[in-house]
């Protein structure tokens, strides 16, 4: 599979990480959000084609990691960040309220932890993550405040809006971008968090630019 990149949001000052209020709802209003030129909707035909493709690379492995050559379904994928050149990982050991965080974290494809199953949705053209660390979709924490609202946890056991994610594909710098449905905000990779929240993932983006960028990768 050829990898493709995901552009996801600008910076922001760090803050304290902080859990939602109980019974708080998400706000009906939304942020302006524009799709720059180039970039289009991905269904999933077109990422099967990615994800099928003979002369496709594998993401790279740990040595010794056991980890099968031969991923079971075309649409189970690694995600990298063009950011820091990482794999993004499910956090599922952290304590919550960061249960299940994702991280752009990892040098290489280790295993379950780095890898994502593609659902595609036809009723509503979108796709949700299923991580293969603990068989839960990623959401999007939009109560949350401080520098850890909107991030991505796999954390839901069934699908709705907080798991729902577009696609887009940039032809020409063959790259893609998350869009959240929840808040229609791109998704973003942290580089310039510290601790052990550094490098972890936000829908809080409202345009396409170098720190949304994500490479996808067979495994």
């Amino acid at each position: 599979m050829t990898p493709v990149l995901l552009s996801l949001a600008a910076l922001l000052a760090a803050s304290a990480w902080t859990a939602p209020a109980a019974g708080a709802a998400p706000s009906a209003a939304g942020p302006s959000v524009t799709v720059p030129s180039g970039w289009e909707k991905v269904d999933a035909d077109e990422l099967s084609a990615v994800a099928r493709d003979a002369d496709a690379r594998k993401a790279p492995r740990a040595a010794g990691d056991g980890v099968s050559a031969q991923a079971e379904e075309p649409e189970l994928l690694a995600v990298q960040s063009l950011v820091n050149d990482r794999f993004v990982a499910t956090e599922k050991s952290y304590p919550a309220p960061n249960t299940g965080v994702l991280r752009a974290r990892s040098d290489a494809y280790n295993g379950s932890w780095e890898g994502f199953a593609f659902e595609w949705d036809e009723a509503t053209a979108t796709y949700a993550l299923k991580s293969l660390a603990n068989n839960r979709y990623v959401a999007v924490e939009k109560n949350y405040t401080g520098n850890a609202q909107n991030v991505l946890r796999a954390r839901s056991t069934s699908v709705g809006g907080w798991e729902r994610f577009a696609l887009y594909y940039n032809e020409t710098e063959d790259r893609y971008a998350f869009q959240s449905t929840l808040n229609g905000l791109f998704v973003t990779m942290e580089n310039s968090h510290t601790g052990s929240l550094q490098y972890l993932l936000r829908a809080r983006s409202t345009d396409i630019g170098g720190w949304e960028q994500f490479a996808l990768w067979g495994i």
